[in-house]
């Protein structure tokens, strides 16, 4: 039996700048290797694009080209034909997600959005998200019920609803109920890593947005990036899609395509980035953008965060 040593830390180069023939490495896109590889540029030796084209491969990244032919363009008569979401978000404390996964929403273009809040929460929401219409819960503090859901093209679900009895019981009875697609975030998704078998109960064309701790929550500890990525490939075949953050999972024809998302930048590392996720994603899934379309969602959501940073961010030149 043939034994491959480890890896010693202490004995790779750890470089500045890394130059790569033709095509990144996947383990360039890990977050443990960066510290060895430094930034990183592909130099083009010719290779045949017919015989790059015929290799096959599970592992692709998104660019703005890539992303423009999924993007409609408007009808100037198109109005009300943008469907209608369902945000159900904020809770005592918290009531600053629903605020951010709204304005996200509404951004991304979705033709109404009605936000589920606690009844503290309907000043704040009218105030701050006026487009937004306010379906407000009995409960002061947190989310126990929702309105008739026949009404809505997409649900989203999760950012700032904590983990109370009543809100678990109530996000029971949803998943329960709804015959449209989900978003599922944040407070939901930890909801559920405490009662897997809920998952079973999602609608088709569904979506997960698990941070890294969310997902090990789901599915337990990973040793590394390339046997996380297997968990999440694993963890999307068996589920709905995912869209991780940095990269998402795509069924095409019954053959799995993991999608890298190569924008963004080390400011979106911050309380509030992934509600903004969660509304661009649940907005563009309420406009019903097809599923080969699911990696337009994340790299919106980087692209906006990276004009953000040339525009407000003092350490734009740093990154």
């Amino acid at each position: 039996m043939r034994i491959i040593p480890e890896n010693i830390a202490g004995n790779i180069i750890q470089a500045d700048f890394t130059l790569t023939f033709q095509f990144p490495k996947i383990s360039f896109l890990f977050a443990e290797n960066e510290k060895y590889v430094g930034e990183w540029e592909v130099l083009p030796i010719r290779l045949h694009p017919v015989g790059i084209a015929q290799t096959e491969t599970s592992y692709f990244f998104i660019e703005k080209e890539d992303i423009q032919p999924f993007i409609p363009k408007r009808s100037s008569l198109c109005q009300g034909t943008y469907g209608h979401a369902l945000l159900i978000a904020g809770s005592f404390g918290k009531m600053g997600a629903a605020v951010l996964a709204s304005k996200a929403c509404l951004r991304s273009g979705v033709g109404l959005l009605t936000t589920q809040i606690p009844h503290l929460g309907y000043p704040i929401i009218q105030t701050a998200v006026p487009e937004a219409m306010a379906s407000v819960d009995q409960h002061e503090y947190t989310f126990t019920e929702f309105p008739d859901l026949s009404q809505f093209s997409a649900i989203g679900a999760g950012p700032g609803i904590g983990q109370k009895s009543n809100t678990k019981k109530a996000l029971s009875e949803l998943l329960e109920k709804s015959q449209v697609p989900l978003v599922i975030d944040a407070d939901a998704l930890n909801i559920m890593a405490e009662n897997l078998t809920w998952l079973e109960k999602l609608p088709e064309n569904s979506i997960l947005t698990p941070h890294p701790g969310e997902f090990k929550r789901l599915v337990g500890e990973s040793s590394n990036s390339y046997e996380n990525i297997q968990k999440q490939l694993e963890f999307s075949k068996h589920q709905s899609n995912c869209g991780f953050k940095r990269c998402i999972y795509i069924n095409f024809n019954t053959h799995w395509k993991t999608i890298f998302q190569l924008n963004g930048n080390p400011g979106m590392a911050t309380a509030g980035s992934g509600d903004v996720l969660t509304g661009i994603i649940f907005g563009l899934l309420t406009q019903e953008f097809n599923q080969k379309s699911s990696g337009c969602r994340v790299y919106i959501h980087g692209l906006a965060g990276d004009l953000a940073a040339q525009e407000i961010s003092i350490f734009y030149n740093c990154w």
